[in-house]
């Protein structure tokens, strides 16, 4: 069990690799054996969550290297409830691929695994600096995918992801070029310890390399002024790739949490806490307006998402404990919600002839109440109606935010923006299920083509039927964020392990 930690990098590299000759040698062998490692990696996944999910956190050193001189990954309640999610997104997009998506280009499962160790590498690593290395991963692999099956409209939109995300990656270097320069170390629990105890003439140093920091997490978070990119970037990826994508706004919003909960933290070097909740609301409403103004169903699941993690920067931008806890149980809920929504705007798209996804009267869709069906539930979901996931999650985080400071802007724009997600919806779905012409000759999509939103739809229900045992853990979550001592004495007080087995 010692070795579990690393698991989730190490089997997505092999089955890359092995993809990759693969391809060569045994082209039809891809797919089932992609099937089997994201499955294996979510079995994995889910019991690394209920390890976490016992108290304490499990510190591992690769290559033996005692901590902050090696490198540390670190498996808390956060981390876990990242892998794991990560997981379930994988397996429910590739499943949407395996339809028809993985044949449209050259790669796919490779960069797939490679996007999934990223992303898990991100979520486990303890140092900032392989954290950038894994944002390269995760990065590198996501432009192949959104080229995925060609088309100008996506060559066009991987010019500006990418460009922003080289000029991300030099601001990420130089802010922890700052920090190393001032402190020595990289290692995260290190930092936190060395930070706080930084004379006063560094700390514009340390507020400098901290901003710089909150840039790059916000540019992975499409958090405004700096996620205009994202509508039309997810727009246009393949339906099962911008699913995968949803969860990557959450590694901004991660990061977030992870650093400046851990080592910007106390009244001189909180530099990014006054700035959390309105960045938060801002991008909220902006997301908001363009999910009005959205013309097609794709366009409107990105303003969605960058919703998603502007409620979610702004929750964590609110002092106190318990809104730190809604963001927690609102987290999940709304990374499968929009991703759901992405695959399901393809099945529609499908049945719609030449329309598509655009939001305007045409032909009906062949399977009305199975599709109708569950655009209600996702719409219902990430408008934050009763009794679902959204409403529970929107609901504590209102209740967080009272007594707070900028609380009642909480109030107003949290209930304002579900408000217009509501009337976004309702305008989609008339034109696309009310107002119709009699339905075209078209496919009618099989069981296996519905699994996918059927199930991340179903996680959605689920969280709110177990919401009890999901505060729980997200409170509990939350107190390991809030007071780290267990995450610092974890990783700074791991041993390397004798030849023998025991302790040197």
């Amino acid at each position: 069990m010692n070795h579990w930690p690393i698991a989730p990098i190490l089997l997505p590299l092999f089955a890359a690799a092995l993809l990759l000759v693969l391809e060569r040698w045994r082209p039809a062998w891809q797919l089932p054996v992609n099937l089997l490692a994201t499955a294996a990696l979510l079995v994995i996944c889910v019991g690394l969550l209920g390890r976490a999910a016992d108290g304490g956190v499990t510190a591992y050193l690769l290559g033996n290297w005692q901590a902050p001189f090696g490198i540390v990954l670190a498996v808390d309640r956060l981390a876990a409830l990242m892998l794991t999610l990560t997981a379930v997104l994988a397996l429910a997009s590739l499943l949407a691929a395996a339809q028809h998506w993985h044949r449209r280009g050259a790669h796919f499962h490779p960069l797939f695994q490679m996007q999934v160790m990223g992303l898990n590498g991100a979520f486990l690593t303890a140092d900032l600096f392989n954290l950038f290395v894994f944002f390269e991963v995760l990065l590198i692999a996501s432009y192949g995918l959104l080229l995925h099956g060609g088309g100008r409209r996506r060559l066009h939109a991987s010019l500006h992801f990418v460009t922003l995300n080289l000029v991300g990656s030099a601001l990420f270097l130089l802010g922890v070029s700052l920090l190393y320069g001032v402190t020595g170390t990289l290692n995260m629990a290190d930092l936190a310890v060395k930070v706080a105890q930084a004379p006063d003439a560094d700390v514009g140093l340390l507020h400098a390399a901290g901003l710089l920091l909150l840039v790059v997490f916000g540019l992975k978070a499409a958090v405004l002024p700096l996620g205009l990119w994202l509508p039309t970037t997810y727009s246009a990826a393949s339906a099962p790739v911008a699913a995968l994508f949803a969860i990557m706004t959450k590694v901004g919003v991660y990061a977030i949490v992870r650093v400046f909960t851990l080592i910007f933290v106390g009244e001189r070097l909180a530099v990014a806490a006054p700035l959390l909740l309105p960045l938060g609301l801002a991008t909220l409403v902006l997301a908001s307006l363009g999910a009005l103004s959205a013309g097609s169903l794709p366009r409107l699941a990105g303003y969605l998402t960058m919703a998603s993690a502007g409620t979610l920067l702004a929750a964590v931008g609110v002092s106190g404990d318990q809104a730190l806890v809604a963001a927690l149980y609102y987290l999940p809920q709304t990374t499968l919600a929009v991703a759901a929504l992405f695959l399901l705007a393809e099945l529609i798209a499908r049945q719609r002839g030449d329309l598509a996804g655009a939001l305007v009267g045409g032909p009906a869709v062949r399977q009305p109440v199975l599709l109708g069906g569950m655009f209600l539930l996702a719409g219902a979901t990430l408008a934050g109606l009763p009794p679902f996931s959204g409403f529970v999650g929107k609901l504590l985080i209102l209740r967080g935010a009272l007594g707070q400071v900028g609380g009642f802007a909480v109030w107003a724009v949290l209930l304002l923006s579900g408000f217009a997600a509501l009337i976004a919806f309702s305008r989609a779905g008339s034109r696309l299920f009310w107002k119709v012409s009699p339905a075209q000759e078209g496919p009618r999509h099989g069981v296996l083509a519905m699994v996918p939103v059927f199930g991340l739809l179903a996680g959605g229900v689920l969280l709110a039927v177990l919401a009890a045992p999901v505060l729980r853990f997200a409170e509990a979550g939350a107190q390991q964020l809030l007071v780290p001592t267990d995450y610092v004495d974890a990783v700074l007080g791991a041993r390397p392990v004798s030849r023998a087995g025991g302790q040197p």
